[in-house]
């Protein structure tokens, strides 16, 4: 395993940024920004051998600097919608920034993915780490609490790609961390994951209303194009919409799925495209993930001269639930001193030969 690093230009606030890029024996890598912990690249091979890039990305910083749909951040430190950003903690209210039609969406106005993080890499036999640290004030974006983050990424000869979310806090807060990657198997350039097949291991999602805000009330896939049990094609689930009412809200897949397994870690989803033999599995001790189909995406001046547009990829952000501060019925959110906030996701990339 090796791990290089570059320089990647100069915030608008004037910190330089480094990227760093960890390579298996395979030469599949992963590259990542120090400016917001954000993963620029995922490159893997096919089922021939051929690699290419399976992220939405851009190729200056300045770009993720402005608005880039979060496409590869860590997001924070609430992943995720609060319903018009207000929450009540041990008695006292909070008001959080507007920044998603009503309500509040992905930590605020300046969450973790437009912060400056600390990173240290860590080379290893079969594996390479480069472990990033955050420190975020009491109050900061009007969350409680000073919260010490740490996101290690770690990429092995296996080409599966380990996050570990750490945070702990002096004062009673919420915390639900989760990374923001575009996937498309067949390659950012690709255009579409119309053409991908998608399993996920629910039996409900969480139920919501039109400005996706969950009703505390679970809906249950069978019968709509969110039934993904079987595994389904997403251009098929994508003409199917219109029949279900939380889709056409969405415009597409935007929503939690209620992980049969709990908060034990296993497999949750799995996406496959045929063409090029790609697979990607999904594991995780969380107990919900948002698949997200870019359903309104329009990002111009991408990787490549890319224009990144609606369905040219898709998220799995493994979570615990949207809007959990506002429902008791949800595995908890809140992160209390004395208590350790940790948690694994594994994106793992395989071949499916003819």
């Amino acid at each position: 395993m090796a791990i290089t690093s570059r320089s990647y230009g100069v915030t608008r606030g004037g910190q330089p940024a480094t990227l760093y890029t960890m390579t298996n024996k395979k030469g599949a890598s992963v590259s990542v920004l120090d400016f917001g912990a954000i993963i620029t690249s995922i490159i893997v091979p096919d089922k021939n051998g051929t690699m290419a890039d399976v992220t939405l990305g851009f190729d200056a910083l300045a770009c993720y600097e402005g608005d880039h749909a979060f496409m590869g951040d860590i997001v924070g430190r609430y992943g995720n919608r609060i319903a018009k950003g207000r929450f009540t903690l041990d008695g006292v209210s909070y008001q959080l920034a507007i920044n998603n039609g009503e309500n509040h969406l992905h930590g605020g106005d300046v969450g973790f993915n437009q912060k400056m993080w600390t990173a240290t890499p860590v080379e290893g036999a079969g594996m390479d780490s480069i472990v990033m640290h955050y420190v975020s004030p009491d109050m900061e974006e009007n969350y409680p609490g000073t919260l010490d983050v740490k996101c290690t990424y770690s990429w092995d000869d296996d080409c599966n790609l380990h996050i570990r979310y750490e945070a702990t806090t002096d004062k009673a807060t919420h915390c639900n961390l989760t990374n923001h990657t575009y996937f498309n198997l067949a390659g950012h350039d690709h255009g579409t994951v119309r053409d991908h097949i998608v399993w996920i291991d629910a039996d409900v999602v969480t139920a919501v209303d039109s400005g996706l805000i969950p009703t505390g009330g679970y809906m249950p896939v069978a019968g709509t194009p969110l039934d993904l049990r079987e595994g389904k094609l997403i251009g098929e689930g994508l003409d199917e919409k219109d029949t279900c009412v939380p889709m056409q809200y969405a415009n597409g897949y935007d929503h939690n799925f209620v992980l049969r397994k709990g908060s034990a870690m296993g497999t949750c989803a799995c996406v496959y495209h045929e063409e090029t033999g790609r697979v990607m599995e999904v594991i995780t001790d969380q107990p919900g993930v948002q698949l997200y189909t870019a359903c309104f995406t329009d990002c111009e001046g991408g990787r490549g001269g890319m224009h990144y547009v609606p369905f040219s990829g898709l998220c799995l952000e493994t979570q615990h639930f949207p809007d959990s501060p506002n429902h008791p019925n949800f595995p908890s959110t809140v992160l209390r001193p004395g208590e350790k906030y940790d948690t694994t996701t594994i994106y793992a990339f395989r071949v499916e030969e003819d």
